[in-house]
């Protein structure tokens, strides 16, 4: 990436999915972007994380008093007619006030208190938007790593551009970091009404879940305008 605008670290994320059918989600994904399938299925992810070390490219990690805070999205997997996929993001709830700058590109950032703790094998992720109704529990305990990802896993945790629609303008952000250390995980608790918020149908089935210790790298690029389709 030869631009970022700002660095940070990822950590602790549980990915959590869930399969709905195209229909479901096709209409809270705006044109030109197509809904991507694997197995048939559009996908629905929820993601707590702690995001760390929040600072602007050039400025070092180790700096005393960098923002952390939780952060957690609810995205599908889209791809854009020139054929890059990606991520849409439903909703993103945030623990920094200074995260809603975002909204300028038409992220779709909610405030709240979030709140990520790890009490001996289990993470424990609460989250509820002020103001608003949406909120979630989501208790997991991480299991062995995976030493080889499927291609299921790597398409449902690795993406590296996200797309947001502002003032009828796609934008696209480019991100890159080193590949997930992912473990599989059971879930203990989970209650969440962030996909009913969205605009989603209840969940149906177990989730595939997913956690992972972080990543320390990440790159986050500047925001752009896509170009027009025909």
């Amino acid at each position: 990436m030869r631009l970022p605008a700002l660095c940070a670290g990822w950590m602790t994320p549980t990915f959590v999915h869930w399969a709905y059918p195209v229909r479901a989600v096709r209409g809270l994904v705006p044109e030109p972007l197509e809904v991507e399938e694997y197995e048939g299925s559009a996908w629905v992810g929820f993601t707590p994380f702690v995001m760390t070390d929040v600072r602007p490219a050039g400025v070092p990690a180790r700096l005393p008093g960098l923002p952390t805070f939780a952060e957690t999205n609810l995205r599908t997997y889209v791809r854009h007619p020139d054929g890059r996929d990606g991520l849409w993001f439903l909703s993103l709830e945030v623990a920094c006030p200074v995260m809603l700058a975002a909204r300028v590109i038409g992220a779709p950032y909610h405030p709240g208190v979030l709140e990520v703790t790890r009490s001996g094998e289990s993470v424990r992720y609460l989250g509820r938007r002020r103001p608003g109704r949406a909120s979630y529990r989501l208790v997991v305990r991480p299991g062995a790593p995976i030493e080889r990802p499927t291609e299921r896993d790597v398409w449902l945790t690795s993406r590296w551009r996200a797309y947001t629609r502002r003032l009828g303008l796609l934008w696209e952000t480019p991100v890159e970091h080193e590949p997930w250390p992912l473990a599989g995980a059971t879930v203990g608790e989970l209650e969440e009404t962030l996909t009913a918020e969205a605009g989603l149908p209840a969940p149906t089935g177990e989730p595939l879940v997913h956690f992972s210790d972080g990543v320390r790298h990440v790159r986050m690029g500047v925001s752009v305008p896509c170009a027009r389709t025909p």
